[in-house]
Formats: structure tokens, C-alpha cells, sequence
């Protein structure tokens, strides 16, 4: 292993904590006895970071470079968990400032975490790493459920306890990158601004791609918040007393396939590998349409496993296809995430208009769209 790679793993798992922030809504819901819609706040506000932070942050990391960038993200995650550390997380508008802080310093970890990634891989080896990192991202993202749990039962504790853990995690890693030596990719010679980031869109392979992230997201989204819906109204499980059912199973899956995948592009070609994992989504989204109770939990997990490579393998395609143009094309790319607070609304709408199970139409037009990218990026 190379021993760079560490650190930005680390990075990785912190980037992980902003989505840990979608279990915390129930809780901060009852903590701070909120309303359904202020409570649905917390996670708007991360999507809303992502759209307006990528960009700039991609742009300043042309000037800067991509380690200073990481340290910049680490930093601001880890001001916004100072507060609710060391005085308590006693009110709703201290909780939204966190969440907002951890969500901005999420936004430039995901900037420059990306391609620096590939600045330390071997040669041939970085989108193995971005898969393996996604893996270790996704730790992170289970980290939401899983620590206050673990408080609760083992210390007595509430669910408040993680962030002084969060805070701790972010300091660490902001020591290891500090220390980190890395060669990074020369950029190009022209200096980095809002419309060089934009005039990459006029590159039809780069729209393609940048879309692709778009819609991805999105329907993983849609994935997440439809299957309990679905395995309500079809069968009447109740993933509230059934335990990891549903969004839980969805998760694992993502989290496990994110681990094989880095094993498997060991010896697969990632425009290969990108085939096989479209085709993987598409046999797990059929297979709800059956509405079969023995097919439901296989389907929900074979979406999670088709689904969990498919953003590091778009990104890590992306830019090795244009290596010096790689802070704007992250910029670009993780602006596009801003799709999961922006295609579900479209599956809500089709859900009113049908049934939950005809909603899932939304995500299985994303990745048709997804694996006809797959198809053409073979070609290339």
C-alpha cells in the first residue's frame, strides 16, 4: 500500500459525517421538539452547500493547490463541532450551525479530496483508491446511526455524544494531511475561473459526465427515502419495528460493494467494471417491479451493490480524460451533487401522481442514462 493514500482516506471518513446528518433529524426533531419542515432543514442545508461552495472552492484550489484546499475543509468542518463540543448542543439554531459547518467543509473536502486522490495513487490504481475511499466514506455515514446507538447502550448516553467524537476524528486527520508531502498534477497554465469551469460544459463528453453525477446522486436519493415507502404500502413491513430493513439493507449494500469494488478494479478495467455495475442497478430496480415479497430485500440489495461504484468511477473517468483540468472538473462535478435535493422532488411528484412503486421509474431513468455514459465511455 502506498502509505500516502492514508491520510486522504482519513479525509474520506470525515467527509462521511455529513451524511450521518440525515439520522439526526428524527433526533434533533425530538430533542428540540422542531416541526417537520425546520426539522428537514438539516439536510437541505448540506445540498445547498455543495451548490454554492464547489465551484469557488474548485477555483481557489487552482491557485492554491489541492492539499491546502483539504486542510481548508478539514478546518472548517472541525470550527463548526468546536461550539456543541466544549458548551453542549442545547438549541436548534447552534444544531443548524453545526450542520451547515460540517456540510460547507464537507463540500471542499469532496473539491479537492477527489482528484488529490489520484495526485498520491500509483499509476493505473485511482479508481481502485476513489472506490476504496467511498468505501471508508460510507463508515462514516453509518457513523450517524451507529455511535448514538452505541451510547446509549453501552454508556447511557444520548445521541449528542458524537460530535466531541467528530471533533476528534477531524483534528487527527488534519494533523496527518498537515504533514503529508505530495506531488501534485500541474495544472493548466491558464488561471481557474467561473467561466473556464463553466466553458468545460461546452466539452460534450464533460456535460455528459457532469449530468451523470447529477442524476446518480439523485437516484441514490430516491433509493434511500422510496424503498420504505414501497415496502410499507406493498407488504405492509414496518422498517421502524423491523429494524434494518429497507434504507438500512440499502446502506449496507452501498458500504460492502464500495469495499469489493476496490477489490475488483484490481484486476477489471474500470470502463468495464462501470458496465457491470450499471447492469447490477438496472436487474435491482427490475426487480422491484415484480412486486414479489421474496424479491424485495434481493432487490434492495442489488441496487445497493450496482449503485456503490458508480460515482468514483464516473469522477475518476472524468479526470484522468483531462488530468490538468482537474480543480474544475471537480469543482464542476461536486457541484453536481446538488441532484439529491433536486431529482427526488421529480420522484414525489410521480409517486403522488401513481403508486411508490411507479415512483422508482425516476431512479431507473437515471441510471438508463447512467449506463448509456457506461456505453459510451467503452467506446472512447
Amino acid at each position: 500500500m502506498n502509505w500516502k493514500t492514508i491520510p486522504i482516506f482519513l479525509a474520506f471518513l470525515c467527509m462521511g459525517f455529513a451524511d450521518a446528518v440525515g439520522p439526526f433529524v428524527g433526533l434533533a426533531k425530538e430533542s428540540f421538539n422542531l416541526s417537520n419542515a425546520m426539522a428537514q432543514m438539516l439536510p437541505f442545508m448540506g445540498f445547498i452547500m455543495f451548490g454554492l461552495l464547489s465551484i469557488p472552492a474548485g477555483i481557489l484550489q487552482d491557485k492554491v493547490g489541492k492539499k491546502k484546499i483539504l486542510i481548508l475543509g478539514l478546518f472548517v468542518a472541525l470550527l463548526g463541532l468546536i461550539f456543541p463540543t466544549f458548551f453542549g448542543m442545547n438549541s436548534y439554531p447552534v444544531f443548524l450551525s453545526t450542520v451547515m459547518f460540517i456540510g460547507a467543509g464537507a463540500s471542499i473536502l469532496q473539491v479537492a479530496g477527489n482528484p488529490i486522490m489520484r495526485d498520491v495513487s500509483v499509476e493505473g490504481k485511482y479508481s481502485r483508491n476513489l472506490s476504496i475511499a467511498q468505501f471508508v466514506k460510507a463508515i462514516g455515514s453509518l457513523s450517524g446511526p451507529a455511535i448514538p446507538a452505541a451510547a446509549a447502550y453501552i454508556w447511557k448516553g444520548d445521541w449528542r455524544i458524537v460530535f466531541p467524537i467528530y471533533a476528534a476524528s477531524l483534528l487527527l486527520t488534519l494533523l496527518t494531511v498537515a504533514f503529508l508531502k505530495v506531488k501534485e498534477e500541474e495544472s493548466t497554465s491558464q488561471a481557474a475561473t467561473f467561466a473556464s469551469c463553466f466553458s468545460l460544459l461546452k466539452n460534450r463528453f464533460v456535460l455528459m459526465m457532469v449530468f451523470g453525477i447529477f442524476v446518480y446522486v439523485g437516484a441514490e436519493v430516491c433509493m434511500s427515502s422510496q424503498i420504505p415507502l414501497y415496502l410499507k404500502e406493498k407488504f405492509g413491513i414496518d422498517i421502524q419495528t423491523m429494524g434494518m430493513l429497507g434504507t438500512g439493507l440499502f446502506f449496507i449494500a452501498l458500504t460492502i460493494g464500495r469495499f469489493l469494488g476496490g477489490v475488483i478494479l484490481n484486476w477489471m478495467a474500470p470502463k468495464k467494471f462501470f458496465i457491470l455495475t450499471c447492469v447490477v442497478s438496472i436487474i435491482g430496480i427490475a426487480l422491484l417491479f415484480f412486486s414479489l415479497e421474496t424479491l424485495a430485500i434481493p432487490a434492495v440489495l442489488l441496487t445497493g451493490f450496482g449503485f456503490a461504484n458508480i460515482f468514483p468511477l464516473v469522477f475518476s473517468i472524468t479526470v484522468d480524460s483531462m488530468p490538468t483540468r482537474s480543480n474544475e472538473l471537480s469543482g464542476l462535478m461536486v457541484t453536481a451533487i446538488c441532484g439529491g435535493a433536486l431529482v427526488p422532488l421529480l420522484m414525489g411528484v410521480v409517486t403522488d401522481l401513481t403508486t411508490s412503486l411507479f415512483g422508482f421509474l425516476v431512479p431507473m431513468a437515471a441510471i438508463l442514462y447512467i449506463s448509456w455514459t457506461a456505453l459510451i465511455v467503452r467506446q472512447k
